[in-house]
């Protein structure tokens, strides 16, 4: 796979958003889950299926696409 001209400066920021993003979909989804194992809330008020089932979401397409980030660098 060729390079462009000028991709060692995108280098920078996109292994910093990738890691950001992988280290906030991973504890996301360790919060998630240990919310939910000790029968905790995962919102204050609303439908805990769904609170959860939007919290996992999120966290996984934050682990994804920062693992995509950091694999295309």
């Amino acid at each position: 796979m060729e390079r462009a001209a000028g991709a060692g400066l995108e280098a920078g920021p996109a292994f910093f958003a990738g890691t950001v993003c992988v280290l906030f979909g991973a504890l996301l989804l360790v919060w998630t889950v240990a919310r939910m194992r000790r029968g905790e809330p995962v919102v204050a008020e609303g439908s805990p299926v769904v609170a959860a089932l939007l919290t996992v979401t999120f966290g996984a397409f934050f682990l994804a696409g920062g693992l995509w980030l950091l694999l295309n660098l």
